[in-house]
């Protein structure tokens, strides 16, 4: 089950307030800025910080190529200030 379109349009992460990639297969939610991916259990986004998981730099990698490959778009675009 994926996730509301609704709901995705607003997510951001916890930390730096920046979007998030969503990958419905792994259901996570990726901050590539920070390396780290928040989890989704039962159709629920859990973004507490201390909760995320750090990547590797072998995890990042894969995560920004399938962003590439299939040019996913953040949940929603940051504007610079």
């Amino acid at each position: 089950m994926s996730l509301d379109p609704g709901l995705l349009e607003i997510l951001a992460c916890p930390e730096d307030k920046g979007p998030l990639y969503y990958f419905q297969n792994e259901e996570i939610l990726y901050n590539n800025r920070l390396g780290r991916t928040y989890s989704i259990r039962e159709n629920i986004p859990v973004l507490i910080i201390e909760e995320a998981e750090t990547l590797s730099q072998q995890d990042r990698e894969r995560l920004d190529q399938i962003i590439s490959q299939e040019k996913l778009s953040p949940t929603f675009e940051a504007v610079d200030d």
